[in-house]
């Protein structure tokens, strides 16, 4: 079976947490996924849009492919990690009194369990 070249892909430690990248940039490989697959864009319009190469943006699409499960689940472990914070952080002042002027209730206090 034929090697992915990853000569466009960069994963260090100091850089997005040390997630795999499009080398030269901090654009996730995970990012270019979720753009493509979830939001259906596609991989020209990624490139144009990010001022990114096309062989990067395919190749960081090949790297996920390759490294699927684990990129996965780190998004899920993200997810799970800004609900959670989202859950346990309190509306800020300034959210509160939008919501008051526009008459909206806090979603998550529904969430929470206080209505």
């Amino acid at each position: 079976m034929p090697r992915v070249s990853i000569d466009h892909i960069a994963i260090d430690p100091d850089y997005c947490s040390g997630k795999p990248r499009i080398a030269g940039t901090r654009m996730p490989v995970a990012t270019i996924a979720q753009l493509h697959l979830e939001m259906g864009e596609t991989l020209e319009k990624i490139a144009a849009e990010y001022h990114l190469s096309p062989a990067s943006v395919y190749a960081a699409m090949a790297y996920y492919y390759d490294h699927k499960k684990e990129i996965d689940r780190h998004t899920a472990e993200s997810r799970a990690w800004v609900e959670k914070m989202r859950q346990n952080t309190p509306p800020s002042p300034l959210k509160e009194r939008l919501r008051a002027i526009r008459g909206q209730r806090d979603p998550a206090v529904k969430r929470r369990g206080f209505l």
